[in-house]
């Protein structure tokens, strides 16, 4: 794996990929994003758009309208859209990009529950349209708000805003639900306005580089699809990692907690691309009829197979409990290790590890295979190979095996096969998540979003646990207490080790450090 030298062009293109033309908004696109005055809008959707437009990929002559409760004038909303936007100092290109930015993006304030609003929304739209040269009218609808207003929202912007001349399309983001009934009552309201094709759910996992990459690395490689099942692999383990605690956002964190802010949507979907069997092609539909597939395989979440654990102050930072936000002795977990087992040929008896955790000891989202032991004889205690498929920060992939020391003793030592893109694509940028769906979006390609019957069949592997943890059948379990900063509940190891899971020798690390000085 490890290589030198500028990569090549890509000989093996996945066409099928790629929306048809007649799918793609190319032309007369007003994106109205509603919750434009929002954290996730200014933090992810307007730098992701205005990556876009930079790199050419958003619509001939598009026109950006922000929609939210907020009152600002044109200064105000341009200061608060481009304040997460990073543009170097010597970089005119992009300063001159982002005055144009500015000029195709406006904002009109209105309420979320009301026809009026929309109605004057629409009349605003209208007037951007009325410019447009030819009758096509096509509208991008981005949700960048609160689930207790996707409802009505939805509803509103189908009855006022809809274009009637053109293509439509909603996105929206998670959560989908709290639980499988929720779920299934948001679906079926949302299904009221909108169909399922004009419809994008968006998990962000979906579009992370690493991730997508997964399809790639499974299906285009013999050497890594012929030991991709129960004879090779001991485990997997899939861990997102976060060291930062609430910091005041406790309030919005303890109504929803780990589970179903982290594993049940962004892991479980990482886990769905890593398990599926090939599809007959990559388009849209073929892929997820794979990913349900696999996801009816797995059955609901025993307790027993379920670590929970809640950061305490240490290291000079509070607990979670030291949040004012935090309801007093909340027993909301902060971490959480699941284990799942998918029921057919090629996965049965293999544990798959889902673990996630705030106020950790490092930044990390990365999926671990294990393989088994070597055949005992000519080798003894040696180290298990192990592939590991760094989602983020410093992507990378490497293959853990074993190698003969250097010299005139026979000894094997642990060392790594390193693809790490920092150090071998030196001149290519990774899209953020939300550029590449968002581009998705207005390509219409659903590959990379979440249909509605897989939610279905998601909820119904964590909903039984979810239910344990919120005190719905009976006594709520009391998280194990862990010191922020550190890496999980101490008993996290026993916990991994009874999946069958064997540390490598302490004498190995993988050499991150040498991606962080480049």
């Amino acid at each position: 794996m490890a290589t030198t030298g500028r990569p090549r062009a890509m000989s093996g293109t996945i066409p099928s990929m790629e929306s048809s033309a007649n799918d793609a908004l190319k032309d007369n696109t007003v994106i109205v994003v509603l919750g434009a005055s929002g954290d996730l809008a200014k933090k992810k959707t307007y730098p992701a758009l205005f990556g876009l437009y930079r790199m050419g990929f958003l619509p001939r002559d598009v026109h950006i309208v922000g929609y939210a409760r907020t009152k600002m004038d044109d200064a105000e909303y341009h200061k608060r859209i481009t304040s997460y936007i990073k543009i170097a100092d010597d970089d005119e290109d992009g300063k001159a990009k982002l005055e144009e930015f500015k000029k195709f993006t406006f904002y009109i304030s209105g309420g979320y529950e009301d026809g009026p609003s929309f109605e004057n929304l629409n009349r605003f739209i209208e007037g951007i349209e009325s410019k447009y040269q030819s009758k096509e009218r096509n509208r991008l609808f981005y949700l960048a708000l609160p689930p207790s207003v996707f409802i009505p929202v939805a509803q509103h912007l189908k009855e006022q805003c809809y274009s009637k001349d053109g293509k439509n399309r909603i996105i929206v983001e998670k959560p989908f639900g709290k639980d499988l009934e929720s779920c299934r009552e948001l679906l079926s309201s949302l299904k009221q306005h909108w169909s399922e094709d004009e419809t994008f759910r968006i998990d962000h996992y979906l579009g992370k580089e690493m991730v997508k990459n997964i399809l790639v690395l499974r299906f285009a490689n013999v050497a890594f699809g012929a030991a991709w099942d129960k004879n090779s692999i001991s485990n997997v383990q899939i861990t997102f990692k976060e060291p930062f605690g609430t910091e005041g956002r406790g309030g919005y964190f303890d109504e929803f907690g780990i589970i179903r802010d982290i594993l049940q949507n962004h892991l479980l979907q990482v886990l769905s691309v890593l398990t599926m069997e090939r599809p007959v092609s990559f388009s849209a539909e073929d892929i997820r009829d794979e990913k349900v597939k696999v996801l009816r395989a797995i059955p609901p979440i025993e307790r027993n197979d379920t670590l929970l654990g809640q950061y305490v102050a240490a290291n000079g930072k509070p607990g979670y409990l030291d949040d004012d936000t935090v309801p007093p002795n909340s027993v909301c977990p902060t971490y959480a290790a699941t284990t799942l087992w998918i029921h057919n040929p090629r996965w049965e008896g293999v544990p798959f590890i889902l673990k996630a955790g705030k106020a950790l000891n490092e930044a990390k989202v990365e999926v671990r295979i294990q393989f088994k032991d070597v055949t005992q004889g000519i080798f003894k205690d040696i180290s298990r190979n192990e592939l590991v498929i760094r989602i983020q920060p410093s992507e990378a992939v490497y293959l853990k095996i074993n190698a003969k020391t250097p010299g005139l003793n026979t000894r094997a030592i642990p060392t790594e096969m390193d693809l790490t893109y920092k150090r071998r694509f030196t001149e290519i940028k990774i899209p953020e998540a939300y550029e590449a769906l968002i581009l998705d979006a207005l390509r219409g390609d659903h590959s990379n979003f979440v249909r509605d019957d897989e939610l279905d069949v998601a909820w119904k592997i964590f909903t039984p646990i979810l239910h344990w943890i919120d005190g719905k059948n009976g006594p709520a379990p009391k998280p194990v207490p862990y010191p922020y900063g550190s890496r999980g509940p101490k008993e996290l190891d026993s916990f991994i080790n009874k999946y069958g899971y064997k540390r490598t020798v302490a004498e190995y690390t993988w050499p991150i450090m040498n991606v962080s000085a480049l």
